[in-house]
């Protein structure tokens, strides 16, 4: 008989298994457990049907055309499960644990495999999610001016054994106009939010926890509010780096990239640059002048931090000034200044 165990359990145990989703192809695109993969039950336009009569002609109908469904595809179900599984064990859920996941389980288990149960199913999970950003965890931001190479820190405190969250790479955008440049397609939502909790469910209570000095969008994505709030009133460490340095920075890390996309990117900003500024701008990308383009469009961005920084200067607990743009040295000062 197959297990069934709550989402803390289940998750504990599943991380880094096999966790099948049972759900429908478009519900799975929309959010899942980070790691499981899709064998559905039924496909979109299947379940639409199955829902369609239960609701119209009763459970017992709804079964029977469920079973004439599923009846062709359990071969498969079962072959797809068992060269996914490890150990022959898996861990599989529905949306609220109930015919889905059951008749799965029933599936594998007569099969010979060991069967794990979500219990609420991806309903539960998604619960889990939404307390996980009320961890009163103790964080400490990041700041600094664009170009300050505030990411190459986060990863070099990460590798001295600092806990961080890079926001940045789980919404696949470095938050500005430029931000899409380089990175996959943004998650859904559901998804950031997905990745994030389980991240933020891992970090240890007793150390702080480094972020990134973020807008609350990063792209399209949203930071949830019980998390924006945090790091509202977080202290803020700022990182002070020349322009000069920042310009620099900015053309090793941008200058790989197509000329097209750094157009595109720049015109997404022409109102705040304005007309004459956007033009030197092009001129100047098309002229392959990259470090002109980044004096300009940096200014812009200078200006904008600042005003998103004029409210929070209270909060700042030191201005560290680096005179070299070295991020190991970066990392090691701030580690030993806030142990």
């Amino acid at each position: 008989m197959s297990q069934t165990k709550h989402i803390e359990q289940f998750i504990e145990e599943a991380l880094g298994s096999c966790i099948i989703d049972v759900r429908t192809p478009q519900e799975f695109e929309q959010g899942r457990i980070p790691g499981a993969i899709n064998i559905p039950l039924f496909d979109d336009e299947e379940r639409a049907i199955v829902g369609t009569l239960y609701k119209q002609e009763g459970k017992q109908q709804a079964i029977l055309k469920g079973l004439e469904i599923v009846g062709p595809k359990m071969a498969n179900i079962v072959r797809l499960a068992q060269s996914a599984s490890k150990d022959n064990t898996v861990f599989i859920h529905c949306w609220r644990g109930g015919m889905r996941s059951g008749s799965v389980a029933w599936l594998l288990e007569l099969y010979g495999m060991n069967v794990v149960v979500l219990k609420g199913g991806y309903k539960a999970f998604r619960n889990y999610v939404l307390n996980s950003f009320d961890r009163p965890i103790e964080i400490m931001i990041l700041g600094g001016k664009t170009g300050s190479g505030k990411t190459h820190v986060l990863h070099q405190l990460k590798q001295k054994g600092a806990q961080i969250i890079d926001l940045e790479k789980l919404a696949n955008h470095k938050g500005s106009a430029f931000g899409a440049i380089g990175e996959e397609p943004q998650p859904s939502q559901e998804q950031f939010e997905n990745e994030l909790a389980l991240q933020l469910n891992t970090l240890l209570l007793s150390k702080k926890v480094w972020l990134e000095d973020e807008s609350k969008l990063i792209g399209k994505k949203c930071i949830p509010p019980a998390l924006w709030s945090r790091m509202r009133v977080a202290p803020v460490i700022y990182i002070d780096v020349s322009f000069e340095k920042r310009v620099k920075n900015l053309i090793d890390d941008y200058g790989k990239f197509p000329k097209e996309q750094l157009q595109e990117s720049i015109l997404k900003i022409s109102k705040r640059l304005g007309p004459e500024q956007t033009k030197i701008s092009i001129e100047a990308l098309n002229n392959n002048d990259l470090k002109t383009v980044c004096e300009i469009c940096l200014k812009y961005y200078d200006k904008t931090y600042e005003h998103g920084l004029h409210d929070r200067e209270k909060l700042i607990m030191e201005e560290l000034d680096f005179g070299s743009l070295d991020f190991d040295i970066i990392a090691d000062k701030l580690i030993n200044t806030y142990k």
